[in-house]
């Protein structure tokens, strides 16, 4: 999809979660997290959200082909105290994916420095040289026709992560339009869906979680 075919489902906002200091939306699949530069890019969930919460701020961004749980402030407190709590990696985050193949072991982590592909951009790549840490920990929930369902956990939070690190080992996730090939490629959709989210509240610091279900 390039920036000319921009079309952004036309569904309901889906709030998950709002109080007086945070709002949690599930983005859908095809949505900007933040506006894109031009007019015809600046239908996003960030957008979408502030039309109904107005003091709504933004915290983190998921890429337009993913699904799923975002976490917006509702306060400059709230979002200073979120962006911190991400900083610091303190954030859990869940993904659910389809990747290619059927994976023989039941759990690993994937340990691959990343950076920007410059000549091919927004793709990432791996880099020993240069690139960023990036850890990733997976485990399988079933395979099913020659793929395999499987959950994420990111240990960090770079650009197109997870997107890399399961094409790195061989089982690029289903419907990628910058890193699968062939029949992986052709699906719907991109099968990536941030499925949960763990943190602090900002008001009090008690641990919360939140969900989003898996729409595929």
């Amino acid at each position: 999809m390039t920036d000319s075919t921009y079309a952004p489902p036309d569904v309901p906002l889906a709030v998950i979660h709002a109080d007086h200091e945070i709002l949690l939306a599930d983005k859908p699949s095809g949505l900007l997290s933040v506006p894109g530069k031009g007019a015809h890019l600046a239908d996003c969930l960030l957008a979408r959200v502030q039309a109904a919460y107005p003091t709504a701020l933004l915290v983190h961004r998921l890429d337009r082909d993913t699904s799923g749980l975002m976490i917006f402030a509702l306060t400059p407190h709230a979002q200073r105290h979120l962006g911190l709590q991400f900083e610091k990696r303190q954030v859990r985050k869940v993904y659910v994916a389809r990747v290619w193949g059927e994976i023989a072991e039941k759990e690993g982590e994937i340990d691959l420095p990343l950076a920007v592909d410059w000549p091919n951009r927004p793709r990432q790549r791996v880099d020993f040289e240069t690139g960023r840490p990036a850890q990733t920990r997976w485990r399988v929930v079933r395979r099913e026709d020659g793929t395999t369902r499987v959950r994420l956990y990111p240990r960090t939070g770079r650009s197109h992560q997870l997107r890399v690190h399961m094409a790195e080992t061989g089982h690029p996730i289903l419907g990628d339009p910058f890193y699968a090939s062939g029949p992986a490629r052709d699906f719907p959709r991109l099968m990536l869906h941030a499925e949960s989210l763990r943190l602090r509240h900002p008001d009090g610091g008690a641990g919360v979680s939140f969900s989003a279900p898996c729409p595929f």
